[in-house]
């Protein structure tokens, strides 16, 4: 594939085609050009491409048409730019970047600023300089963000491996790293952990932003305290009041529509209703898995979402597009159709329904009616990265038994409660029976195991969860496991738990699903245990027979799946499990499971 040449290098050329002395490569003619500069659309309007780069923008480009030039007529259909993800993570998509790509190109995603921090817990700076590199590889535009925070919270949890602040800043020295991602670590920013203040700097030392991650409610001193810390944006507001706080600190809010978050519609209105400065607000997905990606779409979702929350389709847009390319110091780079950045482009004929008709990025058709046009080349990925499943032995039933205090028939215990379509959880306590002293679960109740898989300590720690449904002697069990990437294991069976934990060492990582000591569902996630590098179509169908298992088990919550590989998730309240015990989120803390009055 042939590299984008810098503005620098093409500027001459651009020039030369925007006066008419050289012809264009690619003229586009007759378009409803969406100008997300000025917020207007401009009918009848040409565009001209030269060197992978917008060269004239303008009313008529005949000037520019010479024998050799492509020539495409619109016919007064809408032409905007390529859509931009201000914050993403592609291993949600259980796909490598290539594979990612190829999914969302169609979509009109031609821009993705994306967090790593997955394969970071299992693999340290290596594994994020291998998503890195194959990112560099894309036809289109896939920035990455050094991630911050492995361990999300140190002594809450333990990963493969840990980043400091010269990994932050080896990375800063990559050509395709754009900034800092998400530092989750809020309490320690607001305690004024130094370490984390470090990377920070590093990131400011190179002149790169610094992504936030602030999921309180508390919006007191505990919050401007982490605004003062130098985060420039964050995702995880869920209401107006979030996104208002936000943008008056000056960071950017970016509102988020992923596979099983809806923080767009509760947020919105800080814009539709109060009238505040749109330009401060971007779209993002956070966390997409692929069945979404194949059926539903990425930011396109997003951007028809948003719409259909009553926000403008123009300044929508613009929190698609220009918003997000400021953002990172990208405005003379991306993000508009205006000379000299990327001609990266969509042709859709509706604002508002926004079927996405043809897409061109870097002034090359990559798309066309919802077909790939392009190559999407894969690295070579390390046989090690496909080996990362390291249990250290058999498990079985035993393992996943939870020894009741002596003497008790039934404990007051601590429950972890999953809220539909949202990332935080609820502390919960249930009443459980013990039976020849083992705690049982009990209707809505059951097991949760978090198995340790990076270093082979056979350390297992059980607790209890509740609102998945499931029925029968089930066991669903998964090496996605944000961000610590252990293995995630929920049931109402023990011997169930241990076959589908077991599974997964077999296999090398991924989903499964059991029921009656059979597996219904698996999906297979060798690169480290978190992303499988065949087709997004492929992954998609085996995620959806996998979700069909989950509800068979009597699931009926809403993307289960990704409430599923969140549940170790120890920066986001109220209550988790990680490697070390239960985690009270809101306390920042190790807990015991059972009350103090369990007898």
């Amino acid at each position: 594939m042939e590299m984008l040449k810098t503005w620098a290098d093409s500027a001459a050329d651009l020039v030369a085609v925007a006066a008419g002395r050289k012809p264009a490569d690619l003229v586009l003619r007759n378009a409803c050009l969406v100008n997300v500069q000025t917020r207007e659309i401009l009918d009848g309007w040409d565009v001209a491409v030269a060197c992978g780069r917008f060269a004239y923008v303008g009313p008529d480009a005949g000037h520019c048409i010479g024998p050799d030039t492509e020539l495409a007529d619109l016919q007064g259909r809408y032409l905007i730019p390529g859509l931009c993800d201000g914050h993403m993570h592609i291993e949600s998509g259980m796909l490598t970047p290539a594979e990612f790509a190829r999914a969302v190109i169609p979509h009109g995603t031609t821009t993705m600023f994306t967090d790593p921090h997955e394969i970071a817990n299992v693999f340290g700076l290596r594994g994020v300089r291998l998503m890195h590199d194959e990112a560099q590889l894309q036809p289109v535009n896939i920035y990455t963000q050094m991630p911050s925070c492995a361990p999300s919270a140190p002594g809450l949890e333990t990963t493969g491996f840990e980043i400091g602040p010269e990994d932050v800043a080896e990375a800063m020295t990559w050509p395709g790293i754009v900034g800092l991602g998400e530092m989750m670590n809020f309490p320690g920013v607001v305690a004024g952990d130094t370490m984390l203040l470090a990377e920070m700097a590093e990131t400011v030392k190179a002149g790169k932003v610094i992504g936030g991650h602030y999921a309180s409610p508390d919006l007191g001193s505990a919050f401007h305290a982490y605004a003062a810390g130098g985060p420039a944006d964050d995702h995880e507001g869920v209401a107006e009041a979030d996104a208002i706080a936000r943008v008056r600190q000056g960071m950017r809010a970016m509102l988020r529509l992923g596979s099983a978050w809806y923080d767009v519609e509760s947020q919105i209105t800080a814009v539709t209703e109060r009238g505040l400065d749109s330009r401060n607000f971007i779209l993002c997905t956070d966390d997409c898995h692929s069945g979404t990606l194949v059926n539903e779409g990425h930011m396109n979702r997003v951007l028809r979402h948003a719409i259909a929350c009553g926000c403008d389709p123009l300044v929508a847009l613009q929190m698609a597009t220009i918003n997000t390319a400021t953002h990172f110091g990208l405005e003379r780079e991306l993000g508009s159709i205006a000379p000299g950045r990327r001609a990266d482009m969509i042709v859709t004929s509706d604002l508002r329904s926004l079927p996405v008709e043809t897409v061109y990025a870097r002034g090359r058709k990559v798309a066309q009616d919802g077909d790939c046009l392009v190559a999407c080349p894969h690295l070579d990925w390390p046989d090690d990265t496909r080996r990362s499943v390291n249990l250290g032995k058999t498990l079985s039933a035993t393992d996943f038994e939870i020894a009741a205090p002596d003497g008790a028939n039934q404990v007051k215990a601590k429950v972890i409660g999953v809220v539909e379509n949202q990332a935080p959880t609820k502390a919960l306590t249930a009443d459980l029976p013990v039976r020849d002293g083992v705690v049982e679960g009990k209707g809505d109740v059951c097991q949760i195991a978090l198995v340790e898989r990076h270093k082979g300590t056979g350390s297992v720690v059980n607790g209890f969860v509740s609102g998945f449904g499931y029925q029968g002697n089930v066991a669903v069990a998964s090496t996605v496991a944000h961000d610590s990437h252990h293995m995630i294991v929920v049931g109402t069976d023990r011997d169930s738990m241990a076959r589908a934990s077991m599974r997964l060492a077999e296999v090398g990582g991924g989903v499964t699903v059991f029921r009656d000591g059979a597996e219904l569902a698996l999906v297979e996630l060798p690169i480290a245990g978190l992303m499988s590098d065949r087709p997004a179509a492929e992954v998609a169908a085996k995620a959806q027979a996998m979700v069909e298992a989950m509800v068979a088990c009597g699931c009926t919550l809403n993307n289960a799946y990704m409430q599923h590989s969140l549940l170790a998730l120890v920066v986001i309240p109220e209550l988790r499990i990680s490697d070390l015990g239960l985690v009270d989120v809101t306390r920042f803390e190790l807990t015991d499971l059972f009350e103090k009055d369990t007898l």
